[in-house]
């Protein structure tokens, strides 16, 4: 409990000195070029707060672990896909309110996008930008327990090649310790079952990892 009312109160005061903070963090990172590959919006939360253009596709999107995790693990291959529009997913817990696209056997979820034309249009633009990235080692690998993510999903994010990534859940899960992994207090709703959604896990996330130390490193 004492734990939580400190990040409370770390929370408020970063909300109180935004500015500041801000600010302070684009000082930081400087010129640092990174590319956000996220399974939500917590990339497009990133490139806001530190003023960057998109220069990745995964803004305003998000994807169940599943297929977050087989995307991931041939990353290149799937990128390389072409992006095809279906009017049924194969995740039934959720209304069909916005365009679902598909990466071969890979289903996104363009939630933040009213018509396929944009999310084409949009995942077309920043895609090439993203390639103008050729070093993977400017590529920052985010992952929660959002979007039905299991503790095997977790270990298998960390043992990706990828030399940048971070992960977060409600689950400290012990093998992850030495790890980029955080467990976080806040969950979705305050039912303790996943982290809140990708803006609000922005938010929170400084409270709990350095991010700007983890873009410069």
């Amino acid at each position: 409990m004492f734990r939580r009312y400190i990040h409370y109160i770390r929370r408020k005061f970063r909300v109180i000195f935004k500015q500041y903070f801000r600010s302070r963090d684009i000082a930081h990172v400087k010129n640092k070029n990174f590319v956000i590959i996220s399974d939500d919006c917590w990339g497009g939360s990133v490139y806001q707060w530190y003023k960057r253009p998109y220069n990745s596709p995964f803004v305003g999107l998000f994807l169940y672990a599943p297929c977050y995790m087989k995307l991931l693990s041939d990353f290149d291959y799937y990128m390389d896909k072409k992006l095809e529009f279906v009017d049924v997913t194969r995740y039934p817990d959720l209304p069909k309110t916005y365009p679902v696209g598909m990466l071969g056997d890979i289903e996104i979820h363009f939630s933040h996008y009213a018509t396929e034309e944009e999310a084409e249009k949009k995942w077309k633009r920043r895609t090439s930008r993203m390639r103008e990235e050729k070093n993977k080692d400017n590529y920052f690998f985010k992952f929660s327990d959002g979007t039905a993510a299991t503790a095997n999903d977790f270990e298998n994010f960390h043992k990706l090649s990828f030399k940048n990534k971070l992960s977060i859940s409600i689950i400290g899960y012990e093998s992850l310790k030495g790890k980029n992994h955080v467990k976080m207090y806040e969950s979705y709703e305050n039912k303790n079952e996943r982290v809140p959604n990708g803006v609000k896990l922005f938010k929170l996330t400084f409270i709990y990892f350095n991010l700007n130390n983890w873009f410069t490193h």
